[in-house]
């Protein structure tokens, strides 16, 4: 979903943005207001006791809502995040190329220990890594994971491999090798899109089921795929791959060149599984969240998401998503 394209409905006079139905699972509904079961308050946000901190480690841009901007998503839904940037740029480069401020190595590092020894460290409930400035930033990022895990063995680390998309590398192949060699093997959560998923297992991926068969041989115990095409007409899917399940979730395309949308939903994934959801129940949380805001921010004429416009869509979006489970077979996964 890092990116998705053509038509989506208008809204309809209630405000809420028309899409298709839940398919078998319509009638969980599940909460799909907020995707999962947590107790909240008045304000529609967790209770603060409940919400585990999150430590974020991604590109910063002056201008957007991508990278660690995304993390806003994480505070509207009650929880506080550390934000360690590893590169800093004016706005997303597909808007036009930047001034790139990269941190020194060595300062970066010093950085990523500096936060290893916090004394605040066990109380991180989950570490996101996504955008690295240079290959030599993956072993400072996990050192860090790996202390956080020390400190909370119940932390989880998503990690999200912005490496490429459109059939390519946007990186330089050290660096994908360093977050394929380096940082998946820590990782519980992996969220790549169909291009960074075939390039990191080396296999054909073109749909939902040889995607299924990559995400499982990938490595992490859950597997999330964005941009996956859909099994029907206009619509682009997500699939969440674990050892035993592959559920996809879909959503009507949208005519936008907006970017962020992966960072997004991982966040949103991310949260939700925190709370308690189902691997189902968060993923169609997530992904109708995503949607919604995408929907919302493109049919205002934006370029970027307008994550505090629409953030009542991160804590309960109204937009229904087709879920359906997939038949696929087992792969070896990596070692």
């Amino acid at each position: 979903m890092r990116t998705s394209h053509p038509p989506f409905p208008s809204p309809d006079p209630s405000g809420r943005i028309g899409m298709t139905h839940f398919s078998d699972c319509a009638r969980r509904r599940q909460t799909l207001a907020t995707g999962d079961g947590r107790s909240m308050t008045e304000q529609g946000t967790p209770a603060a006791a409940e919400a585990g901190e999150i430590l974020v480690i991604s590109s910063h841009v002056v201008r957007g809502a991508v990278g660690g901007r995304a993390g806003f998503a994480f505070e509207r839904l009650g929880r506080p995040v550390w934000f360690l940037p590893t590169v800093t740029l004016a706005y997303h480069p597909g808007h036009g190329r930047s001034t790139r401020i990269l941190p020194p190595a060595d300062a970066f590092a010093a950085m990523a220990a500096d936060l290893a020894a916090a004394p605040w460290l066990p109380r991180i409930a989950a570490v996101v890594s996504g955008y690295l400035g240079e290959a030599g930033q993956a072993e400072a990022v996990a050192g860090l994971v790996r202390a956080v895990k020390a400190a909370n063995p119940a932390a989880l680390y998503l990690c999200d491999p912005v490496i490429g998309d459109h059939g390519g590398l946007y990186v330089p192949e050290a660096t994908a090798r360093a977050v394929r060699d380096t940082l998946l093997p820590l990782a519980d959560i992996a969220t790549p899109n169909l291009t960074e998923l075939a390039w990191l297992t080396g296999t054909a991926v073109n749909d939902a089921t040889s995607a299924a068969l990559a995400a499982r041989a990938l490595g992490p115990a859950r597997v999330a795929v964005t941009s996956v095409p859909g099994m029907m007409r206009g619509k682009i899917g997500t699939l969440l791959v674990t050892e035993t399940a592959a559920i996809i979730a879909e959503n009507p395309l949208v005519d936008t060149r907006i970017h962020g949308t992966g960072d997004l939903f991982a966040n949103l994934l991310l949260d939700r599984l925190l709370a308690g959801a189902s691997d189902e129940t968060a993923l169609a949380g997530a992904v109708a969240a995503t949607f919604e805001v995408l929907a919302r921010s493109a049919r205002e004429g934006a370029d970027e998401l307008r994550l505090g416009a629409h953030q009542a869509s991160l804590v309960r979006p109204m937009a229904l998503v087709d879920v359906r489970r997939l038949a696929v077979g087992r792969a070896a996964r990596s070692s």
